[in-house]
């Protein structure tokens, strides 16, 4: 297997240490032949230049497929779709099937978050979409929503399959408090409620300010929060939470992979939130399913699809999207019921095994060979 990719920066737009941004560089991860191709790196905030982000990958990534060993099969993988066209010219280039995995709407989801208005280019934009669907030979969603949107859209549903986002259960599976940090960050005998991940423009993650400030109102000291990751919008959150003098939230950038289920562990319940925009009740966040693999607690306040995942699993308490009041009353239920919390993050571990990936990568293999079979000249 090979992978063409950037060097790793994402969502600061700085570069990984060890890394640098060259024409092409290679190395092997896991067995894996890793291509690494020059990009214009930018931070994960402001539309033009991560336009010309996704755009410089797109070009160099068709450039370098002369100079790669044989494909049976190419697949691109969205958000962004130009990374879709780059997998579509280099099956053309190598003669080869192209899968089109469809992780998110484009350009949808950039009208939903405000990032563009419904004006020419995104309808250039969405003719190039919709070409690229029509081209792919097989389209793989990450969700059944996104299955029905294409097929509704006029697309041969016959080569569309689902294999939903998954965890690895080998990494994330529960773990006792690690009490040490806990102390070191000042949450012992606190009851934390943490969101972990990108603080994006999708993710609205005001309203969980607005719920902190509920809860100092109620004079609720025990309670806590703390928000893990990066992102465009985690200047603004922290400025905010400053100006609201919220001292029951702390803000901690991002940590290497192997270090997040150490952050994890400290959470008596883990927020997940979504904008309420209709296209996000298309999406099935994947922290839900690391949530249920390390058996916290979630407050979902995302709607559609997920919401029935969290619903059939019991493994939490759904609220409103934007509904600041409903997030800190779930909150203060779950602070003051013990044994709810017990029960949910139970209920989420054993539904976790459901969203092995290890099965859900054997699925895609199935799927892979089975887009072989049907391209292949004897056939």
């Amino acid at each position: 297997m090979t992978v063409v990719t950037c060097a790793p920066n994402f969502p600061d737009g700085k570069l990984f240490a060890g890394y640098k941004n060259s024409i092409i560089a290679r190395e092997t991860v896991d067995g894996i032949n890793v291509i690494r191709v020059w990009t214009y790196i930018t931070a994960n905030e402001g539309f033009f230049r991560r336009t010309l982000d996704y755009a410089s990958f797109m070009v160099s990534a068709t450039m370098i497929a002369p100079f790669c060993s044989r494909a049976d099969i190419v697949i691109a993988t969205s958000p962004q779709f130009f990374t879709a066209v780059a997998g579509l010219a280099v099956s053309r280039l190598l003669g080869a099937p192209f899968v089109f995995e469809v992780r998110d709407l484009w350009p949808e989801s950039l009208i939903a978050v405000g990032a563009m208005k419904r004006r020419l280019i995104y309808h250039l934009l969405e003719k190039l979409e919709r070409f690229l669907y029509r081209k792919a030979d097989c389209i793989v969603t990450v969700t059944h929503s996104f299955q029905k949107i294409l097929a509704d859209r006029g697309i041969d549903d016959s080569k569309i399959h689902v294999v939903t986002n998954g965890v690895d259960l080998a990494r994330f599976r529960p773990r006792l408090p690690d009490n040490t940090l806990k102390k070191n960050l000042g949450f012992d005998g606190k009851f934390l409620a943490g969101y972990v991940g990108t603080h994006g423009m999708a993710h609205g993650l005001n309203t969980l300010l607005d719920a902190a400030a509920l809860i100092n109102e109620q004079g609720r000291d025990d309670i806590y929060f703390l928000l893990l990751g990066s992102g465009a919008e985690k200047a603004q959150l922290k400025r905010r939470a400053k100006r609201m003098q919220l001292g029951n939230v702390l803000f901690l950038d991002s940590v290497p992979r192997t270090e997040v289920t150490r952050y994890w562990s400290l959470l008596d319940a883990s927020i997940i939130h979504l904008r309420d925009e209709e296209l996000f009740s298309t999406v099935i966040p994947s922290k839900l399913f690391e949530c249920m693999a390390m058996g916290v607690p979630v407050l979902h306040g995302v709607n559609g699809e997920s919401a029935l995942i969290l619903e059939r699993s019991n493994a939490g308490l759904l609220f409103a999207p934007c509904d600041e009041n409903e997030l800190a009353a779930g909150i203060v239920r779950l602070a003051d019921d013990k044994s709810l919390c017990e029960q949910l993050g139970a209920n989420g571990l054993m539904a976790a095994a459901n969203y092995d990936r290890k099965k859900l990568a054997d699925q895609m293999l199935d799927i892979f060979q089975g887009v072989l079979k049907k391209t292949s000249p004897k056939n």
